[in-house]
């Protein structure tokens, strides 16, 4: 190309048609890159063949609810699964019961593809981030390179909810502190699957640490009630009506759930499988047995106190999206089962790492870029499955130390989140001399500065 063609080729400011056109129209550009990108994914995913074999799970639940069958008896498909959730999760499944396979499954795709642009625009929300770009094109964007990722792919290669959960959790945590419905997401989520719920027990913590402040301050125990403490009173309340609508529709089913399904983790599947992401998955591929037993329970009770307390620590300084992430990781490492799908909290993760670098100039932006990168590379990479993992077969047993490390990429980086929470906390109380748990202010805790 000529000069004068390259000149008469650009915008009058000098700009190259393409980059002048993603500057004019940004959303629209983003959303063709993420109309391309999902139908790409879509194509790929029918090429493989995937079998969406949860989905037809929660169909067979949903079926066995609405004609009276055993919910915890009945096992579906070839590979004989049985029902792991609570009697709640088969009421709302029900629904999938009216349509054909065909098209439960084409609903089903559509839909947590939807799901996955609603995560990615409540984390946007949740960091207080972009400002260069609207955020409806940094949603669609990062929505078309984030379906990539190992969890959501699996995720939507089996027709699971985890995505739902992770909408209604966010929709929770982005909401005003001052609304009185605020808390109803997380009841609901743990309602269908019972690891949301220690969001809960953190925001009660958190509030509780700011109202015992607040009274230490002379507000007396009228003002200690707070946004925190409500937010969670309504997803305790939720949580338990969803108990008491399923005892009242599903009696029999809701009773040995709770005195018998509930305390059979094992029920779920083999603890040392790579699929199960979890510290006690780790630890038994680690020790090379099906059942790491005690030491497990110590881990994971260390985890869990550190876990909440690095998670109450950001929500008490203002930082919601640190709280949000910090949580999530801490449920997802120490509840007994946490397959791969589960960790679909790396997008807000992923986002959060990425909001964090762009605050930043020089040395510290490229540490962050580093960091962001890395970890898109971890979720992105399908490491766990580079192992053998034959299901029955128990080769996880004999890994080597490569293979383990290959395998426990998400407890590893759930971990890593956790140090760099603490690592955090600790910068701010060394800016600010505050303590562990300094007065917050403000109704609702404010985003990140830009």
């Amino acid at each position: 190309m000529t000069a004068l063609e390259l000149e008469q080729s650009t915008d009058p400011r000098g700009t190259a048609p393409g980059r002048g056109l993603l500057r004019r129209h940004p959303t629209l550009m983003a959303g063709l890159a993420c109309v391309v990108s999902f139908a790409a994914f879509w194509t790929v995913q029918r090429l493989a063949h995937v079998t969406m074999v949860d989905l037809m799970v929660y169909r067979a639940e949903g079926w066995t609810a609405r004609t009276g069958g055993d919910l915890y008896d009945m096992v579906a498909t070839s590979a004989r699964l049985p029902n792991t959730y609570p009697p709640f999760a088969a009421l709302l499944f029900t629904p999938l019961t009216l349509f054909g396979v065909p098209t439960m499954r084409t609903l089903a795709t559509a839909g947590n593809l939807l799901l996955l642009v609603s995560v990615v625009h409540l984390s946007l929300r949740l960091t207080g981030r972009p400002h260069r770009l609207p955020r409806p094109a940094a949603t669609l964007a990062l929505s078309a390179l984030l379906v990539w990722c190992e969890p959501v792919w699996t995720t939507l290669r089996y027709g699971q909810i985890n995505l739902l959960l992770a909408v209604l959790v966010l929709w929770d945590l982005t909401r005003k502190g001052t609304n009185r419905w605020a808390g109803v997401g997380i009841g609901i989520a743990a309602g269908l699957k019972l690891t949301p719920a220690l969001f809960a027990v953190f925001l009660c913590l958190a509030g509780l640490a700011r109202g015992l402040r607040l009274m230490r301050s002379g507000a007396g125990a009228r003002a200690a009630w707070n946004p925190w403490l409500r937010q969670a009173a309504v997803a305790t309340l939720t949580f338990l009506g969803t108990a008491l609508l399923s005892a009242v529709a599903l009696p029999r089913d809701s009773h040995r759930f709770w005195t018998e399904i509930v305390f059979a983790a094992d029920r779920v599947g083999e603890v040392e499988i790579t699929a199960n992401q979890s510290l006690r998955g780790a630890l038994a591929r680690l020790l090379h047995t099906h059942n790491p037993g005690g030491a497990w329970l110590v881990v994971a009770g260390l985890t869990a106190v550190l876990g909440l307390a690095l998670a109450t620590g950001a929500l008490l300084r203002g930082e919601r999206a640190w709280a949000a992430v910090a949580c999530a990781a801490t449920a997802l490492l120490v509840s007994p089962i946490s397959w791969s799908h589960h960790w679909v909290w790396g997008v807000p993760l992923l986002i959060l790492l990425g909001s964090e670098a762009l605050q930043r100039t020089g040395g510290a932006a490229r540490r962050w870029w580093a960091t962001t990168g890395a970890m898109g590379l971890l979720f992105a990479s399908f490491a766990l499955w580079w192992v053998p993992h034959r299901w029955h077969h128990h080769e996880e047993l004999h890994q080597n130390g490569l293979q383990m490390l290959l395998s426990d990429v998400y407890p590893i980086a759930g971990l890593a989140l956790l140090a760099l929470t603490a690592t955090r906390l600790w910068r701010l109380s060394g800016r600010r001399g505050d303590g562990l748990l300094p007065a917050v202010e403000e109704e609702t805790p404010a985003p990140p500065a830009a």
